[in-house]
């Protein structure tokens, strides 16, 4: 986890806000940044392609895209509410 300092203004599907944290589970995860949303004062956390970097002329950036809620990766097992799908798991044989 990274407290960025000062912190970025973001896009994301909630709002304008600005990012505080930075989290990085390892190579096999999304980047997760922990937005404070400046109209509410809500604090949410969205995956790195959930969010966008807010315009900036300076650098060139001056319409950013707007960034949409993620998709699930996998569809919901049935019977299953969650992304998380069932595994068997083998009877010991005793």
């Amino acid at each position: 986890m990274l407290q960025l300092n000062p912190p970025l203004p973001m896009n994301t599907p909630k709002g304008e806000g600005f990012a505080h944290f930075l989290i990085d589970y390892g190579p096999e995860s999304d980047l997760y940044w922990t937005v404070f949303i400046t109209a509410t004062g809500e604090i949410w956390t969205f995956a790195n392609r959930e969010v966008r970097a807010s315009k900036n002329i300076t650098l060139g950036r001056t319409a950013p895209s707007s960034p949409r809620p993620a998709q699930p990766r996998r569809p919901a097992a049935e019977g299953h509410a969650t992304g998380v799908l069932p595994f068997n798991v083998a009877e010991s044989q005793g």
